[in-house]
């Protein structure tokens, strides 16, 4: 095992086959930073365009399309104390009737709310807009948007999300997570970036607590594993990321591929499977702001021992 410590000197607003920046072996960490949704640094500059910009890609030796890239999420942390985000809904989150009772800004301008991140207090605070009572939430740094090259040479926007991962926004990719992504062209190509200091479940203001992040992930690489949707591990569940619109698409893509992780490698009958997934299962919605939704279909591992 080698730890890595990279620092990015250009960023990709897409997911692609495209050279890398870092040839790791099985088993590799690598320590490195992401800029902000916005392409602003930990020192507040702007150091790339806009739209999710992200670090990467990381290529793995011996990844091969049909195998399984496998990637820990070992931690991530926030690195600056400003933060921006949203201050209101997504129209498509509410009814149309409630569209024109949103707090829109004036034409032609844009209001973020201004947030003070504290680190070692574990808190996000609301300095702008100022709000009664104030507004403090608990820190849960999370990767937005992050995944592999996508088949056939496609180059796909990090506003996007698709079986290649992207920009799911599932507030559950935290540190101590495992990530399985399908892998669809040599070496995998790894890319992150869209930290987020906190961020509700299905983002449906449009952003989490956007910020910059100092992050440390560790790749390994299963041989021959054929999965078609991105799954996770964490203590308690196994879980697997649908990305489509509209939202009962992307719920069917994460059922399915739940489903055939436990009948396929769990060694579970169609029925016991299924009746089990029908009355154990969770749900969260990752996202429902960008183009295509992201639905996460989750099992208890107490399950799978029983």
């Amino acid at each position: 095992m080698t730890i890595h410590t990279f620092t990015p000197s250009h960023y990709f607003n897409v997911l692609a086959t495209v050279p890398p920046v870092l040839r790791l072996a099985p088993g590799d960490a690598v320590h490195t930073t992401t800029v902000d949704a916005h392409g602003i640094d930990a020192e507040r500059r702007q150091v790339t365009p806009p739209g999710n910009p992200m670090t990467g890609p990381f290529f793995v030796e011996g990844a091969e399309p049909g195998d399984t890239l496998v990637v820990h999420l070992d931690a991530i942390t926030p690195n600056r104390t400003y933060g921006w985000s949203g201050v209101m809904l997504a129209p498509n989150v509410v009814d149309p009737s409630f569209v024109a009772e949103l707090p829109w800004p004036p034409a032609g301008t844009r209001r973020r709310g201004e947030w003070h991140v504290d680190v070692a207090a574990g808190t996000a605070t609301l300095r702008d807009p100022v709000v009664p009572g104030g507004m403090v939430l608990p820190l849960a740094p999370m990767l937005g948007c992050f995944g592999v090259a996508p088949a056939d040479g496609e180059a796909i926007s990090t506003a996007t999300s698709g079986p290649q991962g992207g920009n799911m926004d599932y507030r559950g990719f935290v540190a101590g997570v495992t990530v399985y992504f399908p892998v669809f062209a040599p070496g995998a190509l790894f890319f992150l970036g869209d930290g987020h200091a906190v961020q509700g479940a299905g983002e449906i203001a449009g952003t989490g607590v956007e910020i910059s992040c100092d992050v440390r992930f560790t790749v390994d690489l299963q041989k021959g594993r054929r999965i078609a949707w991105p799954r996770g591990e964490t203590a308690s569940h196994i879980l697997t990321a649908g990305n489509a619109r509209p939202l009962d698409q992307a719920l069917q893509h994460a059922t399915t591929e739940l489903a055939r992780w436990l009948q396929e490698e769990y060694g579970l009958s169609p029925i016991h499977a299924q009746t089990l997934l029908g009355q154990a299962v969770d749900y969260e919605v990752g996202n429902v702001f960008d183009p295509a939704y992201t639905m996460i279909c989750k099992l208890e591992k107490r399950w799978l021992a029983a």
